[in-house]
């Protein structure tokens, strides 16, 4: 039966014998192997509703690092996954962690650790998406760069699970806000970055405030020895799972173009015109590049808006809103910034200069061609960087060819403006704001075309929506005069 399931998953042709002997095999042994070719998540132990609730979202079939660590990550083993950026792991340590939760009881019993403000915040929207399935599941976000005053009060009310960046736990931690020792799951998201980030000493503080009963769960996207030393001190006996980290050429096409140094700015509009691609991410190596880059675009008449770790968390959010709301159609990032940074449908991801890692480019490029959707990672370099494009065909165990930009055809084309505009209402889920009430007030009073409302973003105190560019001065005008839920809300364009 094993021969039957490898071949399965191998997705390899069955030999002549086997073939033979399935045609007598017992019905229930091939429904079984159609299973696990498959990989369902209706295969899982997981609660009818949860089941119902995965499918409202569109899940069905597993992503290959799902259906390798579900399993056992629900049986609680100790698990090491890696995987590629976008390869469906906050689902992959979500499920088990939330199966695992005793609603009743509003002490934490989760705890993910992230690297960042952006992951930990995707993080939490995916996993109260998750956890809808059961009432009164609370999930809170603790976070730098943000007041802590807030922050304490919702702990006040209880919190079965907590996200958070290490530095602002371990504050929670020393102000005794926050306790640890009801904790049955323990989740290092992106734990190769947060090592990188000099988390460690706060890492180990913080495990060292949980039970040594609990489930530990370690997702790193690269695997360098420090993270097997993490694993060995703080998880027992853990089962490490690889899923492939290389990107299918037929998934993300590759493009390379070499350039005078002083020509990478003309170079990068030049490809943006030629490319066209509705929405992309620009990676530059440093904060001051992205300034840079960022203001050069606007003067030729792109829209773009730049995301560096010197931002405002609240400068930082709204950025990320209307990237991902398309009301801004190129984000010029380093990579720290953009760590948090997860879309299904990003067309298009620019290197302006090659990372100095060959991981690293393979992280900025898994960025797009995600969810089965064909992608296309553009990059530029000079004559002197081809050691670097080296590496990387090397890393991808391939040949990469280049091209020169001389050799990309000027065209008349240009951009066009973002299809959206992003309207921020000064309301969230503190004043009881929802979706459904932000399109009701545009649609109903304010006899705004549904059809031209796009997104609709909610968050502790604001509420972003995406207004089709043409409707957006008239939804402005609306909302300002009119009510939501009966009340007045501020409300300005960004």
């Amino acid at each position: 039966m094993w021969v039957v399931f490898a071949h399965f998953l191998l997705r390899k042709p069955f030999p002549h014998s086997v073939a033979g002997t399935l045609l007598h095999c017992r019905p229930f042994i091939l429904e079984m192997a159609y299973r696990v070719s498959q990989q369902l998540f209706s295969s899982l132990p997981l609660p009818p509703a949860q089941l119902v609730n995965l499918e409202s979202m569109g899940y069905s079939e597993m992503t290959p690092i799902q259906a390798a660590t579900l399993p056992q990550a629900l049986a609680g083993v100790d698990l090491i996954g890696q995987a590629k950026t976008g390869s469906g792991k906050t689902a992959a340590f979500a499920l088990p962690l939330l199966a695992r939760l005793n609603p009743r009881d509003f002490g934490t019993q989760a705890l993910i650790l992230c690297p960042t403000r952006e992951l930990a915040s995707q993080v939490a929207s995916e996993i109260r998406r998750l956890a809808r399935y059961q009432q009164n599941i609370k999930v809170v976000t603790l976070c730098g760069g943000q007041s802590i005053g807030p922050q304490i009060g919702s702990l006040e009310h209880g919190a079965h699970v907590v996200v958070g960046t290490p530095g602002r736990i371990k504050d929670h931690l020393h102000k005794e806000t926050l306790s640890l020792e009801r904790i049955s799951t323990l989740v290092l998201d992106e734990a190769d970055r947060m090592l990188e980030m000099g988390f460690i000493d706060d890492i180990t503080t913080i495990i060292g405030k949980t039970p040594s009963s609990r489930q530990t769960l370690l997702f790193s996207a690269t695997f360098p020895d420090n993270i097997q030393l993490l694993s060995s001190r703080f998880q027992n006996s853990p089962q490490r799972i690889s899923v492939e980290s290389l990107h299918d050429d037929q998934q993300i096409s590759q493009r390379f173009f070499v350039c005078h140094k002083s020509e990478r700015l003309a170079g990068l509009v030049k490809l943006l015109a030629t490319f066209q691609p509705s929405s992309a991410v620009v990676f530059c190596n440093t904060k001051v590049l992205v300034r840079d880059v960022c203001e050069y675009l606007d003067r030729s008449g792109i829209h773009a808006q730049a995301l560096h770790g010197d931002m405002e968390q609240r400068d930082r959010d709204q950025v990320l809103v209307q990237f991902k709301q398309l009301s801004c159609t190129i984000l010029v990032a380093t990579d720290v910034a953009a760590r948090g940074l997860d879309i299904d449908d990003l067309p298009a991801v620019v290197n302006f200069e090659l990372p100095r890692n060959a991981e690293v480019y393979v992280h900025r490029i898994g960025r797009t061609g995600r969810a089965g959707k064909e992608g296309l990672a553009i990059s530029l370099l000079t004559e002197s960087e081809h050691y670097k494009l080296q590496a990387i065909g090397q890393y991808q165990r391939r040949e990469l060819k280049f091209e020169t930009i001389d050799q990309v055809h000027d065209t008349n084309k240009s951009l066009p403006q973002p299809a959206f505009v992003t309207l921020c209402i000064h309301g969230g889920r503190k004043e009881k704001v929802r979706a459904g009430d932000v399109l009701g007030a545009l649609t109903g009073e304010a006899g705004i075309d549904g059809k031209a409302v796009g997104k609709i973003t909610v968050t502790e105190y604001s509420t972003y929506v995406a207004i089709e560019r043409s409707q957006a001065d008239r939804a402005l005008g609306r909302l300002l005069s009119g009510k939501i839920k009966g009340r007045k809300f501020k409300v300005r364009k960004l």
